[in-house]
């Protein structure tokens, strides 16, 4: 990557994240609206990606029950969410007379977005799961750039994703453990190897989520989901990592019965 893409890629994400850390910080309403804005962001550049000529119907249809799932979270009603994107799916997948790219749009981009409202509604540790979430995906992101770029070595999926390497994929998961051992140093948990383990699991995930759009973004032959964000193109391509991560948090939160951070 050149210099001067590389820069632009930096300060694009240093001015990103000032908003997103205070938001986060804040907590609801101000997270809550922030996730609701980017959501909708991600839902018009979905339909731009997977549709020649941009559906205005199926559009507001898979954007209405995203928002309508956001609503329902911040109330405290995430599991009437999750029946309302669903219902989403399946309203697209008749407006679309089938077509499953488009139908997806609403489960692709709202489990997330519902996910981390949920996650950061946690009364306990909600601020400290999210921020160790995004520092964990963040990291997965640059490790797997900067080993990538040391080590290179054979491709990891060379027909979806041409610049990722095993080496990357390695230098991901070190990375997000490292930064799940931090954390868990940070809390004073008992040892420091469940967190790290969980993150480095997590942060592969994150590469798993960037080799799903590619591969959606190779399906249609784009290169970026839009170009609203310099050296980046689109917010999915900056969140495609997160997406993933976020989705499994939640899942294994759930099933624990609260955050990862409480009994991990």
């Amino acid at each position: 990557m050149a210099t001067g893409v590389l820069r632009l890629r930096i300060v694009s994400a240093t001015v990103l994240a000032v908003p997103v850390l205070l938001c986060v910080v804040a907590g609801s309403p101000y997270f809550d609206i922030l996730v609701a804005v980017g959501a909708m962001v991600m839902v018009w550049e979905w339909f731009r990606l997977c549709s020649e000529s941009f559906p205005m119907t199926e559009a507001a249809a898979g954007g209405i029950s995203v928002l309508v799932a956001l609503v329902l979270t911040s109330l405290g009603e995430p599991r009437t969410a999750l029946v309302t994107l669903a219902g989403g799916a399946v309203v697209l997948a008749l407006l679309s007379r089938g077509q499953w790219w488009l139908s997806a749009g609403p489960l692709y981009i709202g489990l997330p977005a519902v996910a981390l409202v949920w996650l950061r509604a946690d009364p306990a540790l909600g601020l400290e799961t999210v921020i160790w979430l995004l520092a964990m995906v963040w990291a997965s992101d640059v490790g797997a750039y900067a080993a990538g770029r040391a080590i290179g070595g054979p491709k990891l999926a060379a027909t979806w994703s041409p610049n990722k390497t095993w080496a990357g994929l390695i230098g991901a998961t070190a990375s997000a453990g490292a930064v799940g051992a931090v954390t868990a140093g940070l809390l004073a948990m008992a040892s420091v190897w469940p967190l790290a383990l969980a993150s480095a699991a997590l942060g592969a995930a994150a590469q798993g989520g960037d080799l799903f759009e590619s591969f959606a973004k190779r399906r249609f032959g784009v290169k970026d989901t839009s170009t609203l964000i310099p050296g980046h193109g689109g917010l999915l391509d900056r969140v495609d990592g997160l997406v993933a991560a976020v989705v499994l948090t939640a899942l294994i939160g759930a099933i624990g019965n609260g955050s990862m951070l409480a009994w991990i």
